[in-house]
Parts: structure tokens; C-alpha cells; sequence
């Protein structure tokens, strides 16, 4: 009889604590169905439009932050747009009929302006820009300072004139940095994206940014040294790794061709004159491929207007020895020795001074 009573005390207590529990889990139940329905849940995803909108906030104002630094500080825009304003300021000054030379940095840094004008008696100003400008837009930015008289000298790199647009990664970003945003007819798309980028300064440039304040107490760029009065460069950059000639796989294309055609007709409309150069490049002599598209690209360029050239190299030099930096650069002696051939060819064109 002890052993049963006992048995019994157990379970009773058992049934207790069962049903204690079950007292407890449902008041737990009935305390969480109250909250869900007086505070509904919200997704981790969504935000309130308040924080949205600071958001918004934020992202705007470093996107102006960097905007501001890369055109009117130390970004590429803001040193090609110097470039650019500074050299279209001396063309202006220019009053008599000039000689403006011009195509991407195989122009601005390849002749010493001061001995063209003397050998030819005419002012010389240089107005080369960089080729990733392109050419759609390099030929539109210059035109602007075509006066009756004067004569442009175009002379482009092979970069440039292989583009089968006539774009090049800085179109848009120049156009917008000179005040013409789409100068020359650039894709909405590519003027879209290379505008927003501009308020994206890239991580290169920001260090570079911070080095340059840093060592120098000042923002630096490629093109950021003074110019002569000519609209030469004063400084040379030279090459530091190991040089191999080039090779030209392709001639001008099409597209170069109608777009240079169609300058031609733009600059006599403006009571002006065009001559083209083959460009100088220190270039693969034994390559016949090379010689051939140089040879096709004088050709077409002679359809269009006068062409300079030397029929005995084709422009292509055998040695690096004349070259700064790249294939097109030129040392100071080097642009000295250009501009003298360059005189010899436009002395009859233009009449002995």
C-alpha cells in the first residue's frame, strides 16, 4: 500500500508541472500574437524614406566633392581643360594668319613653334591636345579658332585615326570640362557614364592626389606644366622601361577619312586652309605590314589635302634615340629636327617667306 500511494503522489505532481507548463506556453503564445499585432514587422530591407533620402544627401555631396576636384583641381579634366583653354587663348591672340598645329599629343609634344615660325614666316601656335580626346572631338574644339587665312596643320596619331567611331575614352569627360558637354556628336550613353564618373575620382588618382600634396604642397598631372607663348610644352617626360618599335596594324579608317574630308570642308568655310602630316613614330622598319597601312593612310590623307611626308621613310623611324616618353613624344632636339622637315615640306605650299 506505501508503494502505491506513493506512485499516485508522483504522478500527481507530474500532471502539476505539465500543466504549469502548458499555462506558461500559452501565456507566452498570447504575449507574442499582442505584439505582432501592435508592432508589425518590418523587412531588413526597407528603410524609411528619411534615411533613404540621407542617403541621397550624402552620396550627392561627395559626388560634388569629387566633381569638384577633377575638374577644377587635380583630375585629368581639369589639366586637359587648361591645356586646352590656355592654347585656344593664344590662338586668339594671334591676330595675323597663323599656322595652327594640331591633332593629339603626337602634335603638342612633336614641334618647337618658335623655329617653325621663322622658317616659314608665319606665326606658328600649337594647339596638339591628347588623343584619347579623339578625333570627333579634337577637330570641332580647334575649329573655333580658324580665322581667314590661316592654315591648320592636322597631324594625328595612328590610335586616333584607327578608331572606327572617332571617340576615345575622354570624349565626354573633355566636352563636359570645357563647358560643350557631347562636342562632336558623343554617345548619350558614353556622355552619361563618363559625366558621372567624373564625380568619382579613382582610388590611382586619389593617392596620387595625396602624394602629390604631400611632397609637393601641390596637385600634379600629365599636362600640367607651363606652356611657351606658342602653345609649346616646356617640360619632357621621359620613358623609363625598355622601348620596342611599334607596330601599325591597321591604316586610317574609314570613318578618319570622311571625318577629316568633312574638316576640310569646315576649316575653307571659315576661309582657311588644311594640310595634313603623317605623323613621325619610332616604328618596326622591317615590318611590311607596318609600311603598308602607313602608306594606305598617306594615300587616303593625299585624296583629301596636302600631305607631308618623307616618301623615303614614310615618317617611320628606325631608332628611339630623338623619342621621350612614348612612340609619337618627341625630346626638345628631337622636335627641332622635326619641325626644320616640317618646314622644308610647307615652305612650297606656302610660298617662300
Amino acid at each position: 500500500m506505501t508503494y502505491n500511494r506513493n506512485a499516485k503522489s508522483q504522478s500527481d505532481d507530474v500532471s502539476k508541472e505539465a500543466s504549469s507548463n502548458t499555462a506558461l506556453l500559452d501565456r507566452k503564445r498570447e504575449d507574442a500574437d499582442l505584439l505582432g499585432k501592435s508592432a508589425p514587422r518590418r523587412s531588413i530591407f526597407k528603410r524609411p524614406a528619411s534615411s533613404v533620402m540621407s542617403w541621397l544627401a550624402v552620396a550627392g555631396v561627395a559626388w560634388g566633392l569629387g566633381l569638384g576636384y577633377n575638374l577644377h583641381l587635380g583630375g585629368e579634366a581639369h589639366w586637359l581643360k587648361r591645356l586646352y583653354q590656355n592654347k585656344v587663348a593664344i590662338a586668339a591672340e594671334t591676330t595675323q594668319p597663323k599656322l595652327i598645329v594640331t591633332g593629339g599629343s603626337g602634335a603638342h609634344y612633336t614641334i618647337n613653334s618658335d623655329l617653325l615660325s621663322k622658317e616659314i614666316g608665319m606665326p606658328a601656335v600649337n594647339l596638339g591636345l591628347d588623343g584619347p580626346v579623339g578625333l570627333d572631338v579634337i577637330l570641332p574644339s580647334v575649329l573655333e579658332t580658324v580665322k581667314p587665312g590661316d592654315v591648320v596643320l592636322l597631324i594625328p596619331e595612328y590610335l586616333v585615326l584607327q578608331s572606327k567611331d572617332g571617340f576615345g575614352p575622354k570624349s565626354g569627360l573633355f566636352g563636359v570640362a570645357i563647358g560643350q558637354p557631347g562636342l562632336g556628336g558623343v554617345p548619350p550613353k558614353q556622355l552619361a557614364l563618363e559625366t558621372f564618373q567624373l564625380g568619382i575620382p579613382s582610388l590611382r588618382w586619389t593617392v596620387k592626389s595625396a602624394v602629390d600634396l604631400a611632397e609637393e604642397g601641390r596637385f600634379t598631372g600629365y599636362y600640367d606644366g607651363p606652356l611657351t607663348e606658342r602653345g609649346d610644352p616646356t617640360e619632357t617626360k621621359l620613358r623609363e622601361g625598355e622601348w620596342w618599335p611599334l607596330k601599325i596594324k591597321e591604316p586610317a579608317s574609314g570613318h578618319a577619312i570622311a571625318r577629316i574630308t568633312q574638316f576640310k570642308s569646315e576649316v575653307e568655310a571659315k576661309g582657311g586652309a588644311l594640310i595634313i602630316s603623317v605623323p613621325w613614330v619610332y616604328g618596326d622598319v622591317e615590318d611590311a605590314r607596318t609600311l603598308e597601312n602607313v602608306q594606305k593612310t598617306a594615300d587616303a590623307f593625299a585624296e583629301i589635302a596636302p600631305t607631308l611626308v618623307d616618301e623615303a621613310t614614310m615618317n617611320v623611324q628606325p631608332t628611339p634615340e630623338l623619342f621621350a616618353d612614348t612612340h609619337y613624344h618627341l625630346k626638345p632636339e628631337g622636335r627641332e629636327v622635326r619641325s626644320q622637315q616640317l618646314a622644308r615640306q610647307l615652305k612650297p605650299l606656302l610660298g617662300e617667306p
